[in-house]
């Protein structure tokens, strides 16, 4: 089992940064993947960032060269460094982990980006 906490969302303006945590309690050293998703009003969840427990890390086309994927060497919590925001990154972001081929969901945590 695996609890998920998200914190660092927010209001910013267009071409500001936010940081999210999520911070994992449970069986966390048998967790393969962390990742960020977000969900926006009327779409579907997306893959925003992620990274293995071998530090592979992945970004969706939308944010590569914007965010970052981090952790420190205790692996716990995973940040979501989030600049250059953009209105259409206003959606709810998720952390998720990966453990034993079944995923975990945090509560979320609110961006809103405004013009």
């Amino acid at each position: 089992q695996v609890h998920l906490m998200e914190s660092g969302g927010g209001s910013v303006r267009a071409g500001e940064s936010l940081r999210l945590s999520c911070a994992a309690s449970g069986t966390i050293f048998s967790i393969s993947v962390m990742g960020w998703y977000r969900q926006a009003p009327g779409k579907q969840r997306e893959l925003v960032a992620s990274i293995t427990s071998g530090d592979t890390i992945t970004y969706a086309n939308s944010v590569k060269g914007r965010f970052t994927i981090s952790r420190d060497n205790t692996k716990n919590p995973v940040f979501l460094q989030m600049n250059d925001l953009k209105p259409e990154d206003t959606a709810v972001y998720y952390c998720s982990a990966r453990l034993s081929g079944r995923d975990y969901w945090g509560q979320g945590t609110q961006v809103t980006v405004s013009p």
